[in-house]
């Protein structure tokens, strides 16, 4: 059986017709078209064995017809969604899922990864280091200081007024060490600690000091130490480079260079108002703590032990630290001192019996008129043998000249007492040169 020709009788695939519904007084179903369709769209009665109409089978032309049995039709049930499987559903879910947690798991690793390490790779594909150790000459400054740093030590001394904190170095293998008497003044029995290089901490006894040229000699119960050796500060020149080990601010075993900037520089040192040093000028930087540390040569031999530095007015050391302009005392002097020191435990140091007046300006150095302090040229002593009188006004020694009183002074204290001096000396209008035989005075 065929359909005629014109538009479809049903209803799209998947979509129901309006069901029929009875007519009224009616016992057979009252037919209602199909949407569009001139065809009635029967629906299986109840009971009934053959089946309802339709819709085109899939892939068909046509419809397929079944008989219906009269009787009510029963009301319709609105078309139900189609349902999936919520089993399905979840697997369809989670494999995707699962792989998508998978790629931002490693997309996030290697992000992680990039901003941790930035721009590292895994071979940076640098050049190998040198298998040669790195030459350093001996004159070099790290040869010097490679040998001298084993040989420096820090001294603390407990005093009344807290703990004062400078340096000192090996004088003898035996345990003698040389640092500043300002370090160790008023140490608390005499006793220090003294921390050598190796940071072995070490009770130290004080053996002697000297407050006129600020040296001071200490001894540990420690054999087998490499002692420095002292040069010859005669021969130091302007320009010389130059060392500096100690513990500056108490940090052990620092090391600065610079050059010896000026020699023969007066300079008070210390406590005392005796304390003059006929001092090596350099620009090395020293701050307080490294009193008593030495100043090496180019040939690792000491030529100086530092003992001040400059400050500008109004400030102390402490507050000042570093400005370029530090001193030291010359190794010949020390050598000196240090002997005297261990051998008697007192040092004593050279006079020509004058007192000075330094209320003068003027040229030269005059020698007071008079004193209420004693008198003006000891009567017996080495200037008063000379020649010299009250007023006399000293020009020079040995043909350096002097202008202040500081620098005769310092000019005196860097010889020995029994050496020869050459005063040129100026009496009145008259001048002549004198020759003292310096004399011995001890500490006070």
């Amino acid at each position: 059986m065929t359909e005629p020709t014109g538009e479809p009788a049903f209803a799209p695939p998947h979509v129901f017709a309006p069901p029929t519904v009875a007519a009224p007084g009616s016992s057979y179903p009252a037919l209602t078209a199909a949407p569009g369709s001139s065809y009635p769209s029967p629906v299986a009665a109840p009971g009934s064995s053959y089946p309802p109409f339709v819709g085109p089978y899939p892939g068909g032309g046509g419809q397929a017809h079944g008989p219906t049995a009269p009787g009510p039709l029963p009301p319709a049930r609105p078309p139900r969604p189609r349902r999936r499987d919520p089993r399905v559903l979840s697997v369809a879910w989670v494999v995707p899922l699962v792989v998508l947690a998978l790629v931002a798991g490693l997309v996030g690793g290697y992000l992680g990864a990039r901003l941790a390490t930035g721009d590292r790779l895994p071979d940076a594909g640098l050049p190998a280091v040198p298998s040669a150790a790195p030459s350093r000459p001996a004159s070099s400054v790290a040869g010097i200081a490679a040998a001298v740093l084993p040989s420096v030590a820090l001294i603390e001394a407990t005093t009344a007024d807290g703990v004062s904190t400078g340096s000192g170095f090996v004088l003898r293998a035996d345990g003698y060490l040389l640092t500043n008497a300002h370090v160790v003044d008023g140490a608390d029995g005499g006793i220090v600690t003294v921390t050598l290089a190796d940071g072995r901490e070490q009770v130290g006894r004080v053996v002697g000091t000297t407050a006129e040229y600020d040296l001071a000699v200490v001894k540990i119960d420690v054999d087998g130490l490499t002692p420095l050796l002292l040069g010859d500060s005669d021969a130091v020149a302007v320009g010389d480079p130059v060392v500096a080990v100690g513990a500056p601010l108490g940090l052990a075993g620092t090391v600065t260079e610079g050059i010896v900037s000026a020699t023969h520089r007066p300079v008070h040192a210390g406590e005392s108002e005796d304390a003059f040093i006929d001092a090596i000028q350099t620009d090395a930087a020293i701050n307080p703590g490294n009193s008593g540390g030495p100043l090496v040569g180019g040939d690792g031999a000491v030529v100086g032990i530092t003992s001040a530095i400059a400050t500008p007015p109004g400030t102390t050391a402490q507050q000042a630290g570093n400005i370029g302009l530090g001193f030291a005392i010359p190794s010949n002097q020390a050598r000196r001192t240090a002997t005297q020191l261990i051998e008697t435990g007192r040092a004593t140091y050279p006079v020509i019996g004058v007192l000075l007046d330094r209320q003068y300006v003027g040229e030269g150095v005059r020698v007071l008129r008079e004193s209420d302090a004693g008198e003006p040229v000891r009567v017996g002593g080495p200037a008063d043998r000379a020649g010299i009188r009250p007023g006399d006004v000293i020009l020079s020694i040995d043909g350096r000249p002097v202008t202040q009183s500081d620098e005769l002074v310092v000019a005196i204290r860097a010889r020995t007492p029994g050496d020869t001096v050459v005063l040129h000396v100026r009496s009145g209008t008259s001048e002549r040169d004198v020759s003292v035989v310096l004399d011995e005075a001890s500490p006070h």
